[in-house]
């Protein structure tokens, strides 16, 4: 299995709510959806930490595969057309579990 993990920040801090409101509608949409994404979990800051980003993501996969195929899957290509311009500040990590 396969951990991938990703922070970002929202570009306009004046629509925060919103705008991470539609990025984490969006992004669990591809739940069940895309083969070999074991689960997908997304979540907004709750504002503990003072310098905070603000939409989570982690997701497994099967294997590194299903990773590659992810990142091309048509899915998650139009997903990132509509999150892409609402975020700033992306940072990843990827992990054999």
């Amino acid at each position: 299995m396969l951990k991938h993990v990703v922070i970002w920040k929202i570009k306009d801090p004046t629509q925060k709510a919103r705008h991470a409101a539609t990025v984490k509608a969006q992004l669990e949409s591809m739940r069940g959806r895309i083969p070999g994404l074991l689960a997908i979990e997304c979540g907004v800051d709750i504002g503990y930490d003072a310098d905070p980003h603000d939409v989570g993501l982690v997701c497994e996969f099967t294997d590194r595969a299903a990773l590659d195929a992810y990142q091309q899957h048509p899915l998650h290509v139009e997903v990132k057309k509509v999150i892409g311009p609402l975020l700033t500040a992306r940072h990843a990590l990827d992990w054999d579990a």
